[in-house]
């Protein structure tokens, strides 16, 4: 899991200037400290009509690392996870901060 623990509870530092699901390409999100910029946002997985597994592309344009912010759309903070591009596979990393 990603985040600080607390007896088995996440604590992720959360801003959002509007609704997630209306993020799209272009839009700029902090994550981790790092200004990141939203490549793609869509719908990986749909589980249920109420239950859709979300991913938000980001690249750093400066640095050319790529990342996944993947949630899912009834649970988005508790939910969400951070993973970096290394090589040819997506790796998980501690997702501390996300602001948009």
């Amino acid at each position: 899991m990603s985040g600080e623990k607390e007896e088995g509870v996440r604590r992720i530092s959360l801003k959002s200037s509007k609704p997630i699901s209306e993020v799209k390409q272009g839009d700029r999100m902090k994550v981790n400290g790092k200004n990141l910029e939203v490549d793609a946002h869509y719908v990986f997985m749909e589980h249920s009509p109420t239950t859709k597994e979300m991913i938000i592309e980001l690249v750093d344009p400066e640095k050319e690392e790529f990342y996944q912010l993947r949630y899912f759309s009834d649970q988005v903070k508790e939910s969400m996870q951070l993973f970096k591009l290394e090589a040819i596979i997506y790796k998980e990393v501690e997702l501390k901060s996300v602001e948009w």
